[in-house]
């Protein structure tokens, strides 16, 4: 009998094409986080049954800018960094579910089609995009890590602008900020390939690190700016009231989540 191995597409007789190897994932990155305020209409509008708007700060939003390397359990994709170095962005947002606050990523772009894939694995709802960050370096022009320092981010997709931030650290922080610091509340979803018989799978996950370790959270203020486009909603999100922007040096392990509830999203 013939079987075919690998953890995602495309599965074959060694397993070596798979797009993405099996957890743990481990990650080493560059945040770039800017939190404001937006109309909670719009928070609520993203948000599907049973989850409900965050009781204190409804509005909130983080829009986070991160420079990774990634690898599997071996670490051997450090050595081959086409396949561990991606850039992202995303928009996150707080929720509640059965009492409990969770955070959720409500858009994400990425630049490499094996972090597309972890996404859609994870119920990030990953899309492809362009994602630029200043890096910081402690030679040449380039910005340290201190008061003052100024970092540039920009995202596009489908040849659009959608936002561009500038950063200035002020000081050092406590936290990295607040909107980004709970567990994910994230749904699974994959339609069924007969019409008409809606979702073949219809997850909420929790999710979250299995371990973590970070810097040095630098705090400071941001200029941010918005941009509609054809074909994405992340405008909808508009700056009411800016809240704070922050730097910081990660390293996280992804290995798995936990299911809440299925079949109960009502998503069409």
């Amino acid at each position: 009998m013939t079987s075919v191995r690998g953890y995602f597409h495309p599965k074959t007789a060694t397993g070596v094409s798979s797009l993405i190897p099996s957890p743990p994932w481990r990650y080493s990155g560059d945040l770039l986080t800017v939190e404001y305020r937006t109309d909670p209409a719009r928070v609520r509008e993203l948000l599907p049954e049973p989850l409900q708007l965050a009781d204190e700060d409804p509005g909130a939003v983080a829009l986070i800018w991160a420079d990774w390397q990634s690898c599997s359990a071996g670490g051997q994709e450090l050595l081959d960094p086409v396949l561990s170095q991606y850039k992202e962005a995303f928009a996150v947002v707080r929720c509640q579910y059965k009492g409990r606050t969770y955070s959720r990523c409500v858009y994400i772009w990425v630049d490499k089609d094996f972090a597309v894939a972890r996404g859609l694995h994870q119920g990030y709802p990953k899309k492809l995009g362009s994602i630029h960050q200043t890096r910081p370096h402690p030679y040449g022009p380039a910005p340290r890590i201190e008061a003052g320092a100024r970092f540039g981010a920009t995202l596009a997709a489908a040849d659009r602008r959608l936002a561009q931030a500038v950063v200035t650290l002020r000081e050092p922080s406590g936290t990295n900020g607040f909107v980004n610091a709970h567990p994910m509340a994230h749904h699974r979803w994959l339609p069924s390939i007969e019409k008409g018989k809606g979702l073949a799978l219809d997850e909420l996950i929790e999710s979250g690190a299995a371990w973590f370790e970070g810097g040095q959270p630098w705090v400071g203020e941001a200029e941010l700016e918005l941009f509609e486009a054809p074909t994405e909603e992340l405008a909808r999100l508009q700056v009411r009231e800016p809240i704070a922007a922050y730097y910081r040096q990660v390293g996280v392990v992804w290995d798995g989540g936990r299911l809440l509830e299925s079949g109960t999203s009502g998503a069409e």
